[in-house]
Formats: C-alpha cells, structure tokens, sequence
C-alpha cells in the first residue's frame, strides 16, 4: 500500500501504467495475479483517503487527483524553486528562508516502508535534489556571511559525501573565512586525492577555481573575480514552447525521468530516436520542463538542422550556447572550434545544467556539444547514435488507436469524432500512428468547422494523394518525411523506391527476398535496408526462424517511395 500511495503521489496527477506499477511492487518478477492485487490496492486506497482524493483508471494505469492535499514533495519543490530563483537574483535572504523551509519538508529518510524495487528506482533522484537544495541554501548563508555558522554543518557533510566537490568548495571556503587559510588548502589536497583514487578524476571546476581563489586571497564576501565560486551567474532557460497536447507518451516520460534524475558520476547522456514525425522533439521539451528542479543552472536548448535541414556547423551552436550561459560575443574565440569547446567546456563543468540537443545528424556533430561535470544531455535524432548506450536510448513507438484518436480529439473535440465513429477510425488508420500525421489531420478539421469528419477521411484515402493531404501550414509530412530521404546515396534511393512495390507490400520482409524480388541480390539489399534502417525509414519487425533481420515499413513512408523519382535498373524490371 505505502509503495502504491508514493508512487501514485510522485507522478503529481500524471498517469501510473500498470506495468510501472508492477515493477516498483514485484521487480522483474511480478505475480500471477499482479493486475488484480494493483486492483485491489487501488480500492483499499480510495477507502482510506475519503472523497476528497480521485483514484481513476485511465489506460494504461491509473491517476490520482488531490486538488486540496498538501504534499511535502511538492511543496519542498515549489520552495526550492522559488529559493533558487532568488540566489540567482542574488536576493540572498530570501533564498537562504525559502531553501530553508524547502529543506524542512524532508522528515527522515525518504520513502519509507516501500519495496526496495521503488527504493532502487526513485530513491537516488529524490536525494540528489535534497543535496541540490542543500548545497543552495549553504551558498545563500555564506554570502551573507555565515561562514562560521556553517562550518561544523560543511564538515560532516564532506566526511559523508567526499566526492561531492561542490560542498568541499563550499567548506574550504568557511574555512579560509574563518582565517584557516592551511585547513582550506589540506581540504583541497585531500579532495584532489579521493577523487584520484575513488573515481580516477582531477578535481574539476568549482574545486580548482576555489583552490586558486585560497592562494590569490580572493575568497572575501561579495562576487568574485572570474566568476568564481559564489558569483551570480545567468539561470538560462531556452526551452521552446510547448506545441499542443502530449498525447500517449506518460510511460516514455517517466522513462526519461528515471533517467535524468540518475545520480552517481556517470555522465546522463540520453538519445531519443525514431522516424520523422514521432514527435521526439515535444517529449524532450516536455520531459526538460517536468524535470527542471533537477538542474538548478538552467536548461539549454539548440535545434542543430537548419531550416533547410541541414546540419548546423558545431561553431554555430556552441556560440549560441555560451551566450546563453553568460558569454559576450567579445569573449567568444573567432573560428577556433578547439577553443570555443575548452570555454563551453569550462562554462559547464560546475553547473548543474540539462542541455536539450534537438536532432542531432551524427556522432560527429555531437562530440563537441557534450558538456563537462555532471549536467546531463538529453538528444533527439533519427539515427541510433555511438556515443549514447543502448541502455540510454529511448526509440520512440508509433502511437497506438486508443491515444490516435486521444491526439485528435484534443485537436477538434471529442463530439466531432463521436458524431461518426467509424470516419475517426478511417482517420486513425490512414495516418498510421504518425503524431505529425494525426496533428495535421486534427489541425485540418479544427480549421474547417464545416467539414464533417468523412469528408477528411475520404480524401486521405486515396493513397496517391495522401501526403499531399497531410499538409497544413508549415506541418507537411511529405516535407519532414523526404528530409530523411534527402542525404541517402542513390543505390539506397532506389531501394527505397523499390519498397512501393506491391510485391513487397507484405510484412515483415527479410534482406534475400527484397534482393530477390529487386534483382540486386541479397547483400546489396540488406546493406541498402540497413541504411534505411538508420535513417529510421525502416524498423526492424524481429527475427526469422533463421535469424536473420525481417524488416517492416511504415504506410506512408511506402507512399514516399512510391513518389520518388528514381531509376529502374534493367534487372529490377526482368524481375517483374
């Protein structure tokens, strides 16, 4: 009961599947009777929080609602929020109060009485903002010159965390406050030397430019030269605003809250990938903003394709990124990549910051945008990407009937698809599962009050002319869908065009029968399916009985193929 009752409090009136729910009561191994017995818990909690708490089922899980319950979490939240505001603002007293009052909503260690499953899972992220929060309100009470007060505090908490740099910083300055300038240095050195042996690392940023500040006599109240240690410095927060509902996505963004909130000194490099028009970039956004108390220096965001789709230059970004952190344009090294790297790298190494990387082309691209110390990177791509583990890759499913229709009726209203049941289905099939598709399709009727939900679904059913019907604005699925196709080499083209054949329109598909039916021969087609794979034209169905790779494609990418202008080889039509 305690397990269910703080996860359903930790979602914060989101969705619970019952598959998260599962896991957190029984692990990997849950019951027989594991959908019954989440039943019954659900009812028995009903009973015992009275009619002022909503507990309903809403596919997949459940969701509790509690419009008038005072919450610890979320008023520790909503006060270290507002805390880390003013320290930002360099209102110091009010933020070393509002911290302290976040501070004191934690009564114990969290989550008590619940299975060690939900203690694996949500334990680590809940403490690390507790220490962000500590480590804030510390920063507030020594600017305002309790360096003193603080000292005994810093102690302990150094001897229980020794790797956290940030509040050995903060000692070494009470230290030398205090007039203990040789203790301060031989808190450094011992610094330096557990993190050699524990993590095999120097000390980074807020340690080195602390232990320069001691030698140089520069650690006296007030901001810093350099913008060392206690400085004010910008909170950036760059993300875009969210466009519509997020519809169907609740398990993939606790995914990626479980992920982002992941302590420990291991760098949080998280990809989402999947064709064009999944909407990877809308759960990113979303997921960077139901997430920001996590990164309390801010949030970066850069878009790293052009208008045009192609690739930004890693320059282009890395200047908008260290503007954004402070930079003058006066301070940023001209045509230097190596440089302007060590800057947005030692910019970086002692925030505490989650940068949005938004459709990232490749590996290469990526390298130089990866920031230092322990802020994370969240990264949207289309292509499965080397430097991000398997572990940390989220690849992003097409959107099931249920939350279809959820999508476009948050566009035109529930009535308009009731009013004709069977026109909303057609709708759903037509598109596929593509957000992009269903958004347009949604945008399409809202902006045409007088067209019944029938006359949409009969011109999309022509399939010669339905990418051109998914267009809408600046929203063309036929656009987003050839950017894909653009930068393929021509033997893959003509693959793709292949693929519109109605002889291959059963799936799944292995490599020999495309190279057959293709007349290119069986590892010519699987290395041009491959390629087609990584460009996420292609998803990879599973495994014949031979093991080797069946390979499925999307409706309207088929109808794509269908419309290229590519070649047909003189073996492609002896074939037919």
């Amino acid at each position: 009961m305690h397990t269910v009752l703080a996860t359903m409090l930790l979602a914060d009136e989101r969705v619970v599947s019952d598959s998260r729910l599962s896991a957190l009561l029984w692990g990997w191994e849950p019951p027989a009777t594991a959908s019954a017995q989440i039943y019954t818990y659900m009812s028995r909690l009903r009973k015992q929080l009275g009619e002022d708490v909503e507990i309903v089922r809403r596919p997949p899980g459940y969701v509790l609602r509690a419009p008038g319950a005072v919450v610890d979490l979320v008023e520790f939240r909503r006060r270290e929020r507002d805390g880390r505001r003013a320290l930002a603002e360099r209102r110091f007293e009010e933020a070393a109060d509002l911290l302290r009052e976040a501070l004191g909503q934690w009564r114990g260690t969290a989550l008590a009485n619940v299975t060690e499953h939900m203690l694996d899972a949500e334990l680590a992220p809940l403490e690390e903002e507790r220490m962000l929060a500590l480590e804030s309100r510390i920063e507030a009470d020594l600017e305002l010159g309790r360096h003193e007060h603080v000292m005994v505090e810093l102690t302990a908490l150094v001897a229980e965390y020794p790797v956290r740099e940030r509040l050995r910083a903060q000692l070494m300055t009470s230290l030398y406050r205090c007039g203990r300038q040789a203790d301060a240095l031989h808190t450094y050195y011992e610094g330096r030397r557990v993190l050699s042996e524990q993590l095999g690392i120097d000390p980074g940023e807020a340690l080195g430019s602390t232990y320069q500040a001691v030698l140089e006599g520069g650690l006296g109240l007030g901001p810093r030269r350099g913008g060392r240690f206690g400085a004010a410095r910008p909170v950036p927060s760059m993300l875009p605003a969210p466009d519509g509902e997020l519809v169907g996505r609740d398990e993939q963004l606790e995914l990626l809250r479980q992920r982002l909130g992941r302590g420990g000194d291991r760098p949080r490099r998280i990809l989402v990938t999947g064709m064009a028009g999944l909407g990877k970039t809308a759960l990113a956004v979303r997921a960077a903003a139901e997430n920001s108390e996590l990164f309390p220096d801010g949030l970066l965001f850069a878009e790293l394709c052009g208008l045009d789709g192609a690739p930004r230059a890693p320059r282009a970004v890395l200047a908008q990124l260290l503007r954004a952190l402070g930079e003058s344009d006066r301070a940023l090294p001209a045509g230097d990549l190596e440089e302007l790297v060590r800057l947005y790298r030692a910019r970086t190494a002692e925030r505490r910051l989650l940068v949005v990387l938004d459709n990232a082309s490749g590996d290469q691209q990526l390298a130089p945008l990866l920031p230092a110390g322990t802020s994370a990177v969240l990264v949207t791509s289309r292509s499965r990407l080397a430097r991000i583990t398997e572990e940390d890759t989220l690849a992003l499913p097409l959107l099931d009937d249920d939350a279809s229709l959820e999508l476009l009726a948050a566009r035109v209203g529930r009535q308009r698809l009731a009013d004709d049941p069977d026109a909303a289905d057609d709708l759903v099939a037509y598109c596929g599962g593509l957000p992009l598709a269903l958004a347009v399709a949604g945008a399409r009727l809202a902006a045409r009050p007088h067209w019944t939900v029938a006359r949409l679904a009969a011109r999309l059913a022509d399939p010669a002319t339905r990418l051109a019907e998914l267009s809408f604005g600046d929203w063309d699925v036929g656009r987003v869908l050839r950017s894909s196709v653009e930068h393929l080499p021509p033997a893959v083209h003509e693959v793709l065009a292949g693929l519109a054949d109605p002889g291959l329109s059963e799936e799944p598909f292995c490599a020999e029968r495309a190279g057959q039916w293709l007349g290119s021969g069986e590892d010519a087609a699987e290395a041009a399916l491959e390629a087609l794979l990584d460009a996420a034209l292609l998803e990879l169905a599973g495994l014949d009985d031979q093991g080797r790779p069946l390979y499925r494609c999307h409706e309207l990418v088929r109808l794509l193929a269908a419309a290229l202008d590519c070649p047909v080889r003189p073996a492609l039509r002896a074939s037919r």
